[in-house]
């Protein structure tokens, strides 16, 4: 396996080696190394509705496939666990639903919400049972307002991934948005998961491949801010202030005609905030050269959908997936290993790449 390695210094760095993308063992290091170890989007609180409710989650299905469960328990404190029974692996709840207890259809195993065993039928001869062991894996939960997040490494701190987006974002009203699913949409890419993520890092395209994007943008005034050690903030800044923010002079961008944030937390998650919500995007690994990205919608102010920066995402979205599925096609090549980086438009991609190279190489 190669020792893939990405210089700090981006004025002298080299972009990982495109064995990355192509390479079936760095795949199935980067779910344990990267997408385990991090934080992933599991819905909102809308989707828990009364003490009690709980719905089924598999996390990251068709890659990491881990059967999750989230409920908030008569006190109403939200949690996430495993949805697995502990007798012989049945899983515990198929769909939302309403609960006083977690009991397993196939042998009867009970649980109360805290995940904790209850009761076990025909076990009396079964020597020391129950042990900590028969009750159900507890899992992360980070809620950012309605937004929940989890992720399968205990130790994991959010404040590393969220602080800087939750602190920019203050004056933004998270607990007015709802969830539309009517507008979400998941689209397949026949690329590199990674490949997606970091045509995303970095506006240096806007002008070469959307044009009807860089008509509202000022790529001029494009800034990126790296948040170390784990997300970024592209600032998309508007020609005119039509379609931007109406920003309270609070906010550290005041005066600016924001059009967009276009927030960044490793290793998948895109925040991309509009003045009419917020349009989340996940990106998820099917294979080598196979890629889901959903969008996934929350809205504030319908009337301003089509309007700016936030307006006409599907064209934008067809016009990266052509590129970079010509880029997973080009980067097959024998001519092709490495480039370098612009170090005014490309520090987002070259922080994205150290933190794979980091995490793929010194993780465990």
């Amino acid at each position: 396996m190669r020792n893939f390695f990405v210089d700090s210094d981006i004025s002298i760095a080299k972009t990982i080696h495109s064995d990355f993308y192509k390479s079936e063992k760095a795949l199935e290091m980067a779910k344990e190394k990267i997408f385990a170890a991090g934080l992933q989007y599991a819905g909102d609180t809308d989707m828990l509705p009364a003490d009690g409710a709980a719905f089924p989650l598999t996390l990251l299905e068709g890659f990491l496939n881990e059967p999750l469960l989230v409920l908030k328990d008569k006190a109403g404190v939200i949690s996430c666990m495993s949805n697995v029974c502990t007798h012989r692996g049945n899983l515990l709840i198929t769909e939302p639903c309403q609960l006083s207890q977690l009991k397993c259809r196939y042998h009867g195993r009970t649980f109360n919400l805290a995940g904790e065993l209850v009761s076990m039928p025909e076990f009396k001869e079964v020597k020391n049972f129950p042990c900590a062991d028969d009750n159900l894996h507890q899992v992360k939960l980070f809620q950012w307002e309605k937004l929940l997040f989890v992720s399968l490494n205990p130790v994991v701190k959010p404040g590393e991934y969220f602080k800087e987006m939750m602190k920019r974002m203050e004056f933004f009203p998270l607990d007015k948005l709802v969830r539309r699913d009517d507008l979400g949409k998941d689209y397949y890419v026949n690329a590199n998961w990674a490949l997606y993520c970091e045509n995303y890092l970095e506006g240096f395209h806007i002008p070469f491949v959307h044009a009807g994007l860089n008509q509202v943008l000022d790529f001029g005034d494009y800034e990126t801010e790296l948040f170390f050690p784990y997300s970024s903030l592209q600032l998309g800044i508007g020609k005119t202030s039509a379609g931007c923010f109406d920003l309270p002079p609070s906010s550290p961008d005041f005066g600016k005609n924001i059009a967009a944030y276009y927030f960044w937390v490793f290793p998948n998650m895109m925040f991309n905030f509009y003045p009419w919500g917020l349009s989340l995007n996940i990106v998820q690994p099917l294979g080598v050269a196979k890629t889901k990205v959903s969008f996934v919608t929350y809205m504030y102010d319908e009337s301003l959908r089509e309007q700016g920066a936030g307006a006409g995402l599907d064209k934008v979205e067809a016009e990266d997936e052509e590129i970079v599925q010509n880029v997973q096609k080009g980067i097959g090549s024998r001519f092709y290993k490495q480039g370098r980086y612009s170090v005014k438009r490309e520090k987002g991609t070259h922080h994205f790449h150290t933190l794979l190279a980091n995490f793929i190489n010194t993780n465990e």
